[in-house]
């Protein structure tokens, strides 16, 4: 629902840590919020480690949290592909085409997003199931919220996505 200025705008759910899931995440945000939409990213489960700061490696206070952040080290430095990654190469040369395609990369992405205004939620439940604080993840973040909270902000908005 468009707000009365005419101000249209858009939720999107991140769930994943895929560098072919993050990717379009972070295209579609920039985007829509350059066209000048209102835009809202809700980061939880696997997504959620998009958020994380690049120097931050073994997060978490117990040994399943720790392994947990070992098997998804977190931050865009360090996304893979889902599909087709065979053992690196394959992130690696998507990385390569998008260099040689001028496409920006997820870090930029993130950056762009931030200076554009773009609203980016941490899951609140994923960071106590993963033992993360506000202290591990990257500035600009709005405050860690909830599943009601998302799903409020979803049904005021314009379009939703869930990628």
């Amino acid at each position: 629902m468009a707000k009365d200025d005419g101000t249209q705008s858009m939720a999107m759910i991140c769930w994943s840590s895929d560098l072919d899931r993050v990717w379009p995440v972070l295209i579609l945000a920039t985007t829509a919020a350059a066209s000048g939409l209102e835009v809202d990213v809700f980061f939880t489960f696997w997504g959620l480690r998009v958020l994380q700061r690049s120097d931050v490696r073994i997060t978490g206070e117990n040994w399943k949290q720790k392994l947990e952040s070992l098997m998804d080290p977190g931050s865009t430095d360090r996304l893979r592909l889902g599909k087709l990654n065979m053992g690196g190469m394959g992130t690696k040369m998507i990385k390569m085409l998008a260099d040689e395609h001028k496409v920006s990369s997820p870090t930029e992405l993130l950056e762009m997003a931030l200076d554009l205004g773009v609203r980016l939620h941490p899951c609140q439940m994923t960071m106590e199931l993963y033992g993360l604080s506000k202290d591990d993840f990257i500035e600009g973040l709005q405050p860690p919220i909830g599943a009601a909270s998302f799903i409020n902000m979803a049904a005021e908005a314009d379009i939703t996505l869930f990628i």
